[in-house]
């Protein structure tokens, strides 16, 4: 049996077993996208060095460009002050990642009484995604 590493007691884990996890890209500081880790999860980052999540949607982990070929490597992990979020300072590979094929996730912003798209589509998700459609 495999002992679990102590510092996981210090993470605060929602009631679904879930922290939220924010991916920073380490050389610019660019938010790139926020995901959610359980405790597989993110004990898979830390031991292979790229970002491993937990899909709500699929109910199961899922290795950040395993379709796409967008890994992220991680540089770093943070935990704030309240234990209950991640930072992964990241390495984003291929520039892109979001599912949209955009650099980052947060591409829509607030104007006036709207949400405006105000960053460029990269690639489009037709040339990213071969098999399920879904990062």
């Amino acid at each position: 049996m495999t002992t679990e590493p102590a510092w996981l007691d210090e993470v605060k884990w929602n009631s679904d077993g879930l922290v939220a996890a924010i991916a920073q890209e380490a050389a610019t500081g660019q938010v790139l996208m926020q995901a959610w880790m359980n405790r597989e999860s993110l004990m898979l980052t830390v031991s292979l060095g790229h970002a491993v999540y937990w899909s709500r949607s699929r109910q199961k982990l899922w290795h950040k460009g395993e379709s796409s070929g967008h890994v992220q490597d991680v540089k770093e992990i943070r935990l704030d002050c309240d234990g209950d979020t991640t930072l992964l300072l990241v390495e984003q590979r291929g520039g892109i990642a979001c599912h949209t094929g955009r650099h980052h996730c947060f591409f829509r912003r607030l104007d006036g009484d709207g949400w405006q798209v105000v960053d460029p589509v990269i690639r489009s998700a037709e040339e990213i995604y071969r098999n399920d459609g879904s990062e």
